[in-house]
């Protein structure tokens, strides 16, 4: 979860001391360079094409998760993740392609999170999500140096999680059952926040430090863009990839049923409703884009900043960006 406060008072203290200068050393930025290098030649070399498509979108996204940086004067807004983009480009016969640039989400500020940040997307057509997860492990190994004998990365159902640490059957638990395992929790949270709130703070700790786990089948109502696995339609072809504790990449087998989507848009917006959040407009261009035709393809995004943290040992976000995002009211 975000910390606010421990953040904004490392914020100030550095403000008060050197505001203008940078946040990362100049080894880390430099270490952060080689690496986004390696990232790109490793996916060059596998056949991928890099594009570049545009910082500000007319719609923003739906989900209630995430919160778009709107413009003024109603321009749009920056995008949270170009992947709507890319998906206009593959129903266009792009093919395999990846972009390595910055994105914006509001109010994420803490040790992990910055309001910008650095993404790499990418999307392999014809992939399943299994092969495409086995995909990142492979960037994260090349881009970490880690030995071809340590330990292998370890694939877990998200159901089996909560079995295993916590119990019980979070598919089917009642929400007094995982309430009273969560204790006190931030208020106004809905099944699925309590879920994912469950999972970040008595799951994901627990990961071991030295392991790449890759956890999959996340729960329908979690599907957002993935299609729901055809045997089990309770659970969507959706998957993470975390190192020890560290969530470092999302990724989906793509839904391509147009209407399907404009659903779960709409389901979206009923949420953001009841949670008294903005109501965002659904991407019209998307939807067409899938009545066009998208190819069957699998799609993954990466944190570059997490990565960078990992590689150079660093503790907070900030240490490998060269400067961070302003809290608001701050020159």
């Amino acid at each position: 979860m975000p910390d606010e406060g421990a953040d904004l008072l490392a914020f100030n203290l550095t403000k008060l001391m050197h505001s203008w200068r940078p946040s990362a050393s100049t080894e880390a930025l430099c270490k952060r360079a080689r690496l986004v290098a390696r990232m790109r030649s490793f996916l060059d070399r596998r056949g991928l094409t890099e594009v570049s498509t545009p910082l500000v979108t007319a719609g923003g996204v739906t989900d209630p998760h995430i919160e778009s940086t709107a413009l003024d004067r109603s321009d749009g807004y920056l995008r949270t993740s170009p992947e709507y983009w890319h998906k206009r480009l593959l129903a266009a016969g792009f093919g395999d392609l990846y972009e390595l640039g910055p994105v914006f989400r509001d109010g994420e500020r803490g040790r992990l999170h910055q309001p910008e940040f650095t993404l790499l997307e990418w999307y392999r057509v014809g992939w399943d999500w299994q092969e495409l997860a086995a995909e990142v492990v492979a960037l994260i190994e090349h881009c970490l140096d880690r030995p071809e004998a340590g330990p292998p990365a370890f694939w877990r159902s998200w159901r089996d999680c909560f079995l295993d640490q916590l119990g019980v059957d979070a598919l089917t638990a009642e929400r007094e059952q995982l309430e009273n395992i969560a204790g006190e929790t931030p208020p106004g949270l809905t099944r699925d926040m309590l879920l994912d709130y469950l999972f970040a703070t008595r799951i994901q700790p627990e990961f071991p430090a030295d392991r790449i786990t890759i956890v999959h089948d996340y729960p329908a109502s979690q599907a957002a863009l993935a299609r729901l696995k055809p045997a089990d339609p309770a659970v969507a072809e959706r998957f993470e990839v975390f190192v020890g504790p560290v969530e470092l990449a999302n990724g989906y087998r793509e839904l391509l049923d147009p209407e399907q989507q404009r659903n779960r848009f709409e389901r979206d917006n009923r949420i953001r409703r009841e949670l008294k959040r903005t109501v965002m407009p659904i991407d019209e261009d998307l939807i067409a884009a899938l009545e066009a035709g998208m190819p069957d393809c699998s799609g993954v995004a990466l944190g570059v900043d997490r990565l960078v943290m990992l590689a150079t040992n660093a503790q907070h976000i900030t240490e490998v960006m060269s400067f961070p995002s302003p809290h608001p009211g701050s020159p």
